[in-house]
């Protein structure tokens, strides 16, 4: 075993030619190499025939590539070749090897060294390296679990199964906290602890490395899902614990997608009634991202907001929000809701040109707004504005022009001090709409 291959010569390939060029004569097959590189103990193979001359054969291509690799090689593969990869994953090389040396007396070993050019520099004293036997010889397995040892690498024998889920809680999780605190932008300080200083190599350690090897990490370990989404659902418990119970301590704080006077305002009433609510506080938030986000920072206890319309269809609104937060929901429910035309007190509805309300509220009345109302410019308003109560609010206030009209519940009229130039102009009597009720 004086001879040896090494198929691919990236950063890996170069630190496992490290490992291996003071004990054997090396030859490397990159197709980007050029034989001009040769030194006096690297070879550069011209073609994969001349790499296939040597008996054993290390495998240091990215782990997507693996089985191309395999499957373009396999016409080379003879008895006498011991294949060993040194992939970060190991159930995935060992089906590989099964599928493409059925049949083939062609040994493999599978390992992994669990360490890379940021933590190796020729001196690989302690760093650990799995082994499988697979199916080589003992002989050949005792050679290169020996020849390990004698290199300073701890040797570890371990199950294909067993690595993968190890690795996805140990290996796998450094690199994705690496590359998180990194995508986080963590700086180094003038006021550093150890500990943040640790983390900062940690970042060095894990980001050195290609996205390509990161991504193949965690997309070919059938365990760094499950890992990922444990790691997820850790950061929620301790963000809710965080939190505490109740935002406001002795109340039940709603926050709600409209204003005062808003259907969201009637809806939340009749669930307050309905569930026996005595002491609580609703937020005005206007949005169903605004009543999301306090909900998920602690602003609120629950969220409610409107998610569908008999004539309308789903709130968009809503439905935006939600795929930007997480929430649960508690119960979903649905109120009958009219819509009038209101205007300042000091305008006629000869002044108006625009109606400024909900997108919604315009889906439930498109009919016949479009025949009484046709010359009429229908909009919603910007940011908060989008909400109808708010816009009743401003108008009353007179901080919009006169020539605007809002649409809503009548109720807003005797709250903002309005007129009200034509009730009932949904398009169905029976206009439901339905309400979410979430919490963290």
């Amino acid at each position: 075993m004086k001879k040896i291959t090494i198929i691919g010569f990236g950063r890996f390939g170069k630190t496992l030619y490290s490992l291996l060029c003071d004990d054997f004569e090396v030859t490397v097959y990159n197709r980007s190499m050029i034989s001009n590189e040769e030194t006096e103990n690297l070879k550069i193979a011209k073609d994969l025939a001349d790499a296939y001359k040597n008996d054993v054969i290390f495998f240091a291509v990215p782990i997507s590539a693996f089985e191309k690799v395999i499957s373009n090689h396999k016409k080379y593969f003879r008895p006498r070749h011991l294949l060993i990869d040194v992939l970060g994953v190991k159930s995935f090389p060992q089906k590989i090897f099964e599928k493409y040396l059925t049949g083939l007396k062609t040994q493999a070993i599978l390992t992994h060294p669990i360490f890379g050019p940021d933590s190796a520099d020729k001196d690989f004293s302690g760093l650990p390296i799995v082994m499988n036997r697979h199916t080589s010889s003992s002989e050949n397995f005792i050679f290169w679990k020996n020849f390990f040892q004698r290199k300073g690498l701890r040797v570890v024998e371990m199950d294909p199964i067993e690595h993968d889920k190890m690795d996805a809680y140990s290996h796998g999780l450094t690199h994705f906290i690496g590359r998180l605190l990194k995508e986080f932008e963590m700086k180094p300080t003038p006021i550093d602890t150890l500990g943040a200083k640790r983390l900062q190599t940690v970042i060095e350690q894990t980001c050195g490395d290609s996205w390509e090897l990161f991504s193949d990490m965690q997309h070919y370990n059938k365990f760094a899902e499950e890992m990922r989404i444990k790691l997820v659902k850790s950061y929620d418990k301790l963000s809710q614990k965080l939190l505490g119970n109740q935002a406001n301590p002795g109340f039940v704080t709603i926050g709600i997608q409209g204003g005062r006077g808003s259907f969201n305002e009637e809806a939340i009433l009749e669930y307050i009634k309905r569930k026996n609510i005595k002491k609580y506080i609703i937020k005005y938030l206007h949005t169903s991202k605004g009543v999301l986000k306090d909900l998920v920072t602690g602003k609120v206890d629950f969220g409610q907001f409107a998610t569908h319309n008999s004539t309308g269809g789903m709130v968009l609104e809503s439905i935006e929000a939600l795929a930007r937060y997480r929430c649960k929901i508690v119960e979903e429910f649905e109120i009958i809701i009219s819509h009038a035309l209101m205007i300042r007190t000091d305008a006629k509805i000869s002044d108006i040109t625009s109606i400024m309300t909900h997108p919604q509220v315009l889906a439930q009345c498109k009919k016949n707004l479009a025949k009484k109302y046709p010359s009429f410019e229908k909009t919603s308003g910007k940011g908060k504005l989008i909400d109808h109560a708010l816009v009743a609010k401003k108008l009353g206030e007179k901080k919009l022009p006169k020539h605007i009209a809002t649409m809503g519940s009548k109720i807003l009229a005797d709250i903002y001090g309005l007129k009200i130039a034509e009730e009932d102009l949904q398009d169905l009597k029976q206009n439901y709409t339905s309400f979410l009720i979430v919490e963290r």
